[in-house]
């Protein structure tokens, strides 16, 4: 049964990909529209399963190692304060408004504060795709989009732990916060000193496929770190793509990588967000959902375009910037099933912020369209 809902993926996806394009949108909306086709809320052709998450699991990590690998290093120091802005402020302007969100609902302080982080996440994992597709991943805007993700998947996390510490949760802030550091610092250490060496010792076997063992192996490896220290596996893949980027293995790495991600595990993490959408009950709480789905998309929207505007970027630029941080992903249901099970989501505000998630993951490739519109016109007339 896998096989063949792979197939059905597979066809599906690269299909409703090329019909997006066609219609003027990047192909990742017609791969996350057709899963919502495909699975249990419309057609049921294929149902969620562990198997097809682990496959969805690794596709986002390809995708932002892939992501690391087209980083340039040099404009990534260069779009520090850029990224510190434009990451803060998408944290901010979402947690002060959905915190008076939940009062307004009549939440508790504490449930307020929880919605407040909610939509303050961000998965730049889907506007990767985007980016690529609009060739503005390399570019200034690209490079402070993927650094303000780091630093907004950061700041999250530990104000996170610091109101499950007041939760009354089994928390403990400094060890939290600790961890995080140990990372970041052990990461950087580790991909200037013993990258370099693994790859050229490892290279050396006398087997097939060597380089991109080896340049999976980092990846994993940085991943399954990221996550047991708290910090989301797509940081740390990314930070391995980022590693790697500065050696002389870069291309030919890219290129196999971008070929086994893009043939199988990218599709089926694209698609299968629309395959695991639940929308039972969705009538009996849709006015709840607009509201919070336009909450959502407007102060990640104007508060990482502020910050970015600040930082000194054009009004169409700093817009498509904040558009691109848009999307929650997996980051916003990973943080929703933690409220689930402390309580501080109740089941029904569960349900409709996993719509939420979805909501904002399908409006995020069209609205980067419309504001880079004018940058990739521009662009063009030049070359």
């Amino acid at each position: 049964m896998l096989i063949l809902q792979l197939v059905i993926i597979l066809v599906a996806s690269k299909i409703a990909g090329s019909l997006s394009v066609r219609l003027g949108q990047p192909s990742v909306l017609g791969k996350l529209l057709i899963g919502i086709v495909l699975g249990p809320s419309v057609l049921g052709l294929v149902n969620e399963n562990e198997t097809l998450a682990e496959f969805s699991q690794i596709g986002v990590i390809l995708l932002m190692f892939i992501a690391g690998l087209e980083t340039d290093v040099d404009e990534f120091k260069r779009t520090g304060k850029a990224s510190t802005l434009v990451g803060f402020g998408g944290s901010i302007v979402p947690l002060v408004l959905g915190y008076f969100a939940g009062v307004v609902l009549n939440l508790t302080t504490m449930e307020s504060l929880f919605l407040g982080l909610l939509l303050s996440a961000t998965s730049v994992s889907i506007s990767v795709q985007a980016l690529k597709e609009m060739n503005q991943l390399k570019t200034r805007e690209g490079t402070t989009i993927l650094g303000a993700a780091v630093i907004d998947d950061v700041a999250v996390i530990i104000a996170l732990a610091f109101l499950m510490s007041f939760a009354g949760g089994d928390v403990n802030l400094t060890t939290v916060i600790l961890k995080k550091i140990l990372f970041f610092a052990g990461s950087i250490l580790v991909g200037w000193k013993v990258v370099p060496w693994f790859l050229n010792k490892f290279t050396s076997l006398k087997v097939t496929e060597t380089v991109i063992s080896s340049a999976l192996i980092i990846c994993f490896t940085y991943a399954y770190l990221a996550e047991y220290t708290g910090v989301a596996a797509i940081i740390g893949a990314y930070i391995a793509g980022v590693a790697i980027s500065v050696t002389n293995y870069k291309h030919e790495i890219f290129e196999k990588v971008e070929t086994i991600s893009y043939s199988i595990f990218v599709p089926v993490f694209f698609t299968s967000i629309g395959i695991t959408a639940e929308f039972s009950g969705i009538s009996e709480n849709l006015g709840l959902i607009i509201i919070l789905s336009v909450l959502a998309i407007l102060t990640k929207l104007v508060g990482s375009a502020v910050g970015a505007k600040v930082a000194g970027f054009g009004w169409n630029s700093s817009l498509g910037i904040g558009a691109a941080m848009v999307s929650r992903g997996e980051v916003a249901l990973i943080m929703a099933t933690i409220g689930l099970e402390t309580k501080l989501l109740s089941q029904d505000m569960f349900a409709v912020i996993v719509v939420v998630v979805l909501v904002t993951t399908i409006v995020t490739p069209p609205m980067m369209k419309w504001f880079f519109k004018s940058k990739i016109q521009t662009e063009s007339m030049r070359n």
